[in-house]
């Protein structure tokens, strides 16, 4: 028996043996590859060129998995992804685009022209946790990315393709939204479409997001003897008080696919005192671009409220770090990356079958709404094994990390490879990202 104080498991029961009736279901991941020249060769390139790099990249991901280091502060792993792009003879920079940690490193065709050939852009992550390390993997998530653009780009020496590969190390994306200062420092300009990988308990094609904004809130109350004179005061902890509850009030009117959580990080020194200030910490999460606003909207108001109500003043700071959007997921690329993971004898599931409340943040959604891109989940853990937990910190050092490393490199390889020799492909991601809307930028989403 379960103690009281244990979460039962059987919603989370329920939900896997419903998604494995779903998978049991769910259609055969295609193999086939198309239809133009080369195509077979070309992927067989990649294979061997996966092979060849595979026990530097297992070396590099255990290497950040034993020096894990948090946002803003990945000195040590840019250096260690620098150093191993110049060995393979790339001109690779560190502190690109106004970031310190950021790194970039670049291939193009001898005949490259902006404009008339394609580029794409592979991306890795590197930075670790506070207190549990890597236990969202991104230490896998930067040897995929460094392997896809080794793979592709030798592939891609030795043919007759015309384009550019751009490998981006982007930092900072727990917790913050180091993509987006990239964006805004132009490091997506001129980039058709971009790929990356992010370790999980399935294997999945096309993986929901949802989009996170953050807020810190400040009430400005009047001190006052909380015995003598209380009618002196304004109690700012009401006014804090007065919003946590009315955001628990406001769940059971909020799509099922948000999320909101708060704390309320300072309510006074001493309860004789009432208190002069409180601050709340709070994430607001959506599915949708548009659903995302009308909850800040809605957010914003309880704010106002609360602070009416409690007769205090309030300020509140929207976006310490700038938000992150939904992921924009790009169907046409990602039926191709399932495709190379099929012939690989993994089987993605297609969008759908894991359901949308089992979903979390990443600022690759800022990149997704302005190009086509994919951010497909690859499993390294068994089932039941969560994302930002001891377990899966462990699982991103395994056998398993090292299968998904080799299995995702060839995978991001031949994606890349495909989108600069196979223009269908591309024409069809195009379409795809047209179809789901104009471009979208944060900064102006947000700006007011």
């Amino acid at each position: 028996m379960t103690d009281k104080y244990t979460p039962s498991t059987a919603y989370l029961d329920q939900i896997n043996a419903r998604v494995e009736e779903k998978i049991a279901t769910a259609s055969p991941v295609p193999t086939e590859l198309g239809h133009y020249s080369g195509q077979e060769e070309l992927w067989d390139g990649v294979d061997k060129a996966a092979q060849q790099f595979h026990e530097e990249l297992v070396e590099l991901a255990l290497d950040l998995h034993a020096h894990p280091e948090t946002a803003f502060e990945e000195f040590r792993s840019a250096e260690q992804i620098t150093n191993l792009l110049r060995r393979h003879g790339f001109d690779a920079r560190k502190g690109v685009h106004g970031v310190d940690t950021a790194v970039r490193a670049e291939w193009a065709s001898p005949d490259f022209t902006s404009g008339e050939h394609p580029t794409i852009a592979v991306i890795s992550e590197y930075d670790a946790l506070p207190g549990i390390g890597h236990a969202c993997g991104h230490n896998v998530i930067a040897a995929c990315g460094l392997g896809g653009f080794l793979a592709a780009t030798q592939v891609l020496k030795d043919s007759d393709a015309q384009g550019k590969v751009v490998f981006l190390g982007t930092p900072a994306e727990e917790g913050h939204s180091g993509k987006e200062y990239l964006i805004q420092a132009g490091a997506f300009d001129g980039i058709d479409a971009a790929v990356m990988i992010h370790p999980f308990t399935y294997d999945i094609g096309s993986h929901v997001w949802v989009g996170r904004r953050n807020l810190e809130v400040t009430f400005h109350g009047k001190p006052a003897h909380a015995s003598s004179e209380p009618f002196m005061g304004r109690n700012a902890l009401d006014a804090a008080s007065l919003a946590y509850q009315a955001f628990g009030l406001m769940r059971q009117q909020m799509p099922p696919s948000d999320r909101l959580h708060a704390i309320i990080n300072e309510g006074g020194e001493r309860a004789s005192i009432i208190p002069e200030t409180a601050q709340m910490n709070i994430y607001v999460r959506s599915l949708y671009t548009d659903t995302l606003v009308d909850l800040s909207q809605r957010v914003d108001d309880i704010i106002t409220g609360a602070a009416l109500m409690a007769g205090v003043t309030v300020t509140t700071n929207w976006d310490v770090h700038p938000a992150t959007l939904p992921v924009r997921n790009n169907h046409a690329l990602a039926e191709r990356w399932r495709t190379t993971q099929a012939r690989r004898g993994r089987d993605p599931l297609p969008a759908g079958i894991i359901p949308e409340t089992l979903a979390a943040s990443t600022d690759f959604g800022n990149v997704s709404h302005l190009i086509p891109g994919i951010h497909p989940m690859v499993k390294i853990a068994p089932v039941g094994v969560a994302l930002h937990t001891g377990d899966f910190e462990q699982a991103a050092a395994s056998d398993a990390a090292a299968e998904g490393i080799l299995d995702s490199t060839i995978g991001l390889g031949q994606v890349i490879v495909d989108a600069i020799v196979d223009p269908a492909l591309l024409d069809a991601a195009r379409a795809d990202f047209a179809a789901a809307g104009e471009p979208v930028r944060c900064s102006e989403l947000f700006s007011t």
